[in-house]
Parts: C-alpha cells; sequence; structure tokens
C-alpha cells in the first residue's frame, strides 16, 4: 500500500467534508441558525449536540457486526450516501419551508442533523478500522495530522464563501444556500476516501450469536481494561469545551456589530488555528497522544479565560484561534489514544465502547444552554474551566499508564 496516496485521499476526504460540514459550525453559524428561528438557548445547545451526538445509539451496533468483517469499505460507501442526502435535505427544508413555518423548519433541520451524524455513527467504526488497517502506528499520527491540516484549509476557504454569502443575501435564505452547494462540495471528498483499497483483515473476531452477549462481553472488557477506563475518562472531559463553546458567538452578538463578514472571518481565524496547530504542533508530538490531549486542554482552557473578559473583535478572534488550535489537537489525540491501546481482533469494540461513552459529551451544550438560561455566561465558562482542570487531571493518569510518554 502507498502511504503517499493514501494519505492524500485522506486528505482531500478531510478538506471537502470541512468545506461542507464548516456552515454548521457549533461556534459560529449553526448557533445563528438556530437562533434565527427560536430565542431559546436551550434549543441552540440541543441542535449543536444533534450535528454529532445521533452516532451514540448505533456504534455498539456497528461493532457488533464490524468485529467479524475483513473489509468494512463497501458498508461506508453506503454511509457516505445517507450522509449526503441528509445534509442537502437541511438546505432543501430552510429554501423551501423556511420562515412559512418555522417550528417544521427546525424540525427537519433536526431531522437532519441527527440523521447526518446518526450514519456517521457507523461511519466513525469503519473510519478508524480502515485507517487503523492501511497505515502503521508512526504513520496514523502524520496522516491525521496532515488530514486536519488540509481540513482547516478547507474550512478556512468556507469561512470566506460563507461571509460573502452571509454578507450578500439575506437569512434564512442564504443558509439554505450555504447547506445545499456544501453537500456537493461534500460528495467529491466522500468519493475520494470510498476509493482507497482497504486490505482485508488478518485476525477477524467471531461474532457473538446475540447483541446482548456482545454487550455482556463489551462490558467484561471495560471493566478489565484499567487503561481503556482512564482514557474514557480523559477523553469524555474533554468535550467539556462543548459545554460553553456553542454560547461565545451569541456573546459577541449581544456585545459586538456582528456583521456576516465578521462571522465568516471569525470561521476563518478558528481554521487559522487549526493549520498553525497541525502544521507547528501536533505534527511534532508524534505517537505521544496523552501529552499532546494535555496541551490541547490547555488551549481550551485559556480560551474560556478570555471568554470571561471579552468585549470586542480582536479578544473573540484570539478565542476562536485558540478554539481552532486546541480543538484538533485533541481530535487527533482521542482518535489515536483508543487505536494505540486496543488490541487488532478487538479494535471495533475498544473504539465502540470508548466512542459511545465519551459522545455522551456531545451533548454537553444542552446543559450548557440551561446553565446559561439560569446563571449567565460567567457561571458558565467557570463551570466549564473547572471540567477542564478534572480533564487535565485524568490525562496525567492517562500518561502514566503509556511507557513511551513517559
Amino acid at each position: 500500500m502507498s502511504y503517499r496516496i493514501n494519505n492524500l485521499k485522506n486528505a482531500l476526504h478531510g478538506f471537502f467534508l470541512s468545506v461542507a460540514t464548516t456552515v454548521a459550525e457549533p461556534s459560529t453559524i449553526l448557533p445563528l441558525i438556530v437562533h434565527h428561528f427560536s430565542s431559546n438557548l436551550i434549543l441552540v445547545g440541543l441542535f449543536a449536540s444533534l450535528l454529532r451526538g445521533g452516532a451514540i445509539a448505533v456504534q455498539l451496533v456497528a461493532a457488533f457486526y464490524a468485529q467479524s468483517y475483513a473489509r468494512v469499505m463497501p458498508l461506508m460507501r453506503i454511509v457516505f450516501l445517507f450522509r449526503f442526502l441528509f445534509w442537502f435535505l437541511i438546505g432543501a427544508a430552510i429554501h423551501f419551508v423556511g420562515e412559512r413555518n418555522p417550528t417544521l423548519t427546525l424540525w427537519l433541520i433536526g431531522i437532519g442533523l441527527f440523521g447526518f451524524s446518526f450514519v456517521a455513527g457507523f461511519g466513525g467504526i469503519y473510519f478508524k478500522e480502515i485507517i487503523a488497517k492501511v497505515f502503521t502506528r508512526e504513520q496514523r499520527g502524520r496522516t491525521m495530522a496532515n488530514r486536519q491540516l488540509w481540513s482547516s484549509v478547507g474550512a478556512i476557504i468556507s469561512g470566506g464563501i460563507a461571509g460573502w454569502v452571509l454578507q450578500r443575501f439575506q437569512a434564512p435564505e442564504s443558509y439554505a444556500m450555504l447547506f445545499m452547494l456544501s453537500a456537493f462540495l461534500m460528495a467529491l471528498g466522500l468519493a475520494a476516501f470510498a476509493t482507497i483499497k482497504e486490505p482485508p483483515k488478518e485476525r477477524v473476531s467471531r461474532r457473538e450469536e446475540r447483541f446482548t452477549h456482545f454487550l455482556r462481553n463489551a462490558w467484561g472488557i471495560l471493566r478489565s481494561d484499567r487503561r481503556l477506563r482512564i482514557q474514557i475518562g480523559a477523553s469524555l472531559l474533554g468535550y467539556s469545551f462543548l459545554l460553553a463553546m456553542p454560547f461565545v458567538i451569541l456573546q459577541a452578538k449581544s456585545t459586538i456589530h456582528l456583521s456576516g463578514w465578521l462571522v465568516g472571518s471569525f470561521i476563518t481565524v478558528q481554521m487559522i488555528g487549526s493549520v498553525l496547530g497541525n502544521f507547528f504542533l501536533w505534527k511534532r508530538f508524534g505517537a505521544r497522544y496523552a501529552r499532546m490531549l494535555q496541551s490541547a486542554y490547555t488551549f481550551m482552557a485559556t480560551a474560556f479565560v478570555l471568554a470571561l473578559f471579552a468585549d470586542n473583535a480582536w479578544l473573540y478572534s484570539t478565542i476562536f484561534l485558540l478554539f481552532g488550535i486546541g480543538i484538533d489537537g485533541f481530535r487527533n489525540a482521542d482518535m489515536n489514544l483508543v487505536l494505540e491501546i486496543a488490541p487488532e481482533e478487538k479494535r471495533p469494540v475498544y473504539v465502540a465502547i470508548q466512542s459511545t461513552i465519551v459522545s455522551i459529551g456531545l451533548f454537553f451544550s444542552i446543559p450548557g444552554g440551561i446553565i446559561l438560561e439560569w446563571w449567565g455566561y460567567q457561571a458558565l465558562y467557570l463551570i466549564t474551566l473547572g471540567m477542564i482542570a478534572l480533564g487535565l487531571y485524568f490525562t496525567r493518569l492517562l500518561q502514566a499508564t503509556l511507557p513511551e510518554e513517559e
């Protein structure tokens, strides 16, 4: 297998997927879309969770079947088709229903977001399985950093396009245009990854007769593997940034003049941070994923400290820059850590256990909305910082279980 060719296809997938999904970035545009149709802050948090939270329901089921498959790419291609259709549905709903029936529009957007993330629950298992088979341990860190680098470049381009569309066209038609056009750009990236030649798995697990047996075995793995439990704790608390991140843009909207161009600029700045992090920082960590996770936590903590005092566009730009650096470091470390500790024959099961439990963090923005409604931005940011501090403690425990990181 050619690392160069597969790395290119992985990067193209990340690039076009990022160009597309940046139009629903939970830290910028998506909260504004939901807020356009409803002023309920808890609803803003719910929709931010739906973008990725639907995956929780199916990951264990996907792993139950995937552990006995020598190849999973044929199933991955079906996942890609449904992701495209659900994404296009969101834009179509905004265009054809829109303000004529805001409640129905929100329901259709919610269905689209949930469906998009629901099929991603299958895709996440298959994606990690393919990455683990196609790339060696040393190559995985490099290719995922390259993928995130090009994803960030795609998001920068998308931020500029989004700023132009939002400034030139009135909401909500501008939102509809962003979703429908981006669906076809997404398809280019999905097609690139779908052409990777997946080798057969050499060591295939025999599937349990019943799903309940599989769940019992998964529970047994979780109880017996201390490293897996610690890694799950570190990764779950890593999602604590979602408690407050979707609401930073709404705070900016209430404190400064937020034009379409400025929203696009915030997206661009966040993705510039992602590029800088991947190019100058995350690649240099190699396979030291626990240390990478610690650094990502530190960047996110700094961002929320600044959010406590933000009152101008420059401070908000700095916050989004730090978001961009920290989020990609967290994603890279989170994915590679579970692959690091999982035995080959049980890799889909380990990934599913970790992803299912950690995905609970994708719903942190819902209690975040409740905290914001009751106590305000300062309390929300302080609670988030407390959870990040607890997460740093877990990363120290995790680092001690990985001898190569000492």
